[in-house]
């Protein structure tokens, strides 16, 4: 088995640990009311996309996400969070080193012996969902199950769909297309994006991802045979016809939204396999991206 597969048929536990997990580091967390950034690089971003829909849909404050390299230097924030697998990804540790003491910073990563130790003021540690393969999976999803646990958003529900995910059959017909379209909602747009990222990583597959009632004002255009359109969460109304009209296939999201991550992860390495490809060594990535001082 590859790096990746055992990591990502570990969710289901490393979910577990992180809900138990989040009582413990609530004083390292966001708290009601706070204005928040979110920021990462990758996997990450996507994942504060998704935190950051979760947080402000609940009422508990404002809340951005953005690429660590393209945060608003002008912009003000009670707390900044940075998602960082590695510890080490130099966009990541260049912005809390300019936000120091303008904003109190967290910092949830895998590895404390890495440079982000001494970046954050506060650290949050998930050494158990760490990674050795380049594409991540646990790592991503564990951290967001932390933070889901830590705004009261997350049940037992999800780990049982995630196991499910794990367990049943790939929906039938989608290892043979070859154009895969996610859609999400709310925050799990951030869920499709990454499932999107997920099949170009490990799959060289072409991939794209949107809100789902964007999806109508243009995309569905290129939906034909051979074409997965795959909801995460509930779609809107008559969607699922639409898609089907086309010839294309439709996925429709039955489990936790999390949890069809965790299939999408699945069909991303099934495609791998079936095209002769290394999911532990995607082509043209490392595990961080460190930067040179000229870059």
């Amino acid at each position: 088995m590859t790096y990746v597969e055992t990591e990502l048929a570990s969710q289901p536990e490393c979910w577990r640990r992180a809900a138990a997990l989040a009582e413990g580091v609530r004083d390292k967390l966001p708290e009601p009311g706070e204005r928040v950034a979110v920021v990462g690089c990758g996997t990450s971003l996507f994942m504060a996309r998704a935190y950051a829909g979760l947080r402000e849909g609940a009422g508990l404050g404002e809340t951005d996400a953005f690429a660590a390299s393209e945060f608003p230097a002008g912009r003000r924030y009670d707390r900044i969070v940075a998602l960082t697998r590695s510890g080490t990804t130099t966009e990541v540790l260049s912005l809390l080193a300019d936000v120091r003491g303008t904003a109190r910073t967290t910092a949830i990563t895998a590895d404390p012996e890495t440079p982000v130790r001494t970046a954050a003021d506060d650290l949050v540690v998930l050494d158990f969902a760490d990674e050795r393969s380049v594409v991540q999976t646990r790592f991503a999803t564990t951290a967001l199950t932390l933070l889901r646990a830590h705004l009261g958003l997350h049940s037992d529900a999800a780990v049982t769909d995630a196991e499910t995910a794990l367990a049943e059959p790939l929906p039938a017909g989608v290892t043979e297309c070859t154009q895969f379209t996610f859609l999400g909602r709310g925050w799990t747009v951030g869920l499709a994006e990454e499932g999107a990222l997920k099949m170009r990583e490990a799959a060289l597959a072409w991939t794209e991802a949107y809100p789902a009632m964007e999806y109508r004002h243009g995309p569905i255009s290129i939906t034909t045979q051979g074409t997965a359109t795959w909801a995460l969460g509930p779609a809107p109304e008559g969607l699922g016809e639409q898609v089907r009209a086309t010839g294309g296939l439709w996925v429709p999201g039955t489990l936790d939204p999390l949890a069809e991550l965790v299939r999408i992860q699945r069909l991303a390495l099934a495609l791998a396999d079936r095209r002769g490809l290394d999911p532990d060594n995607p082509r043209h990535l490392s595990r961080s991206v460190i930067l040179s001082p000229s870059s």
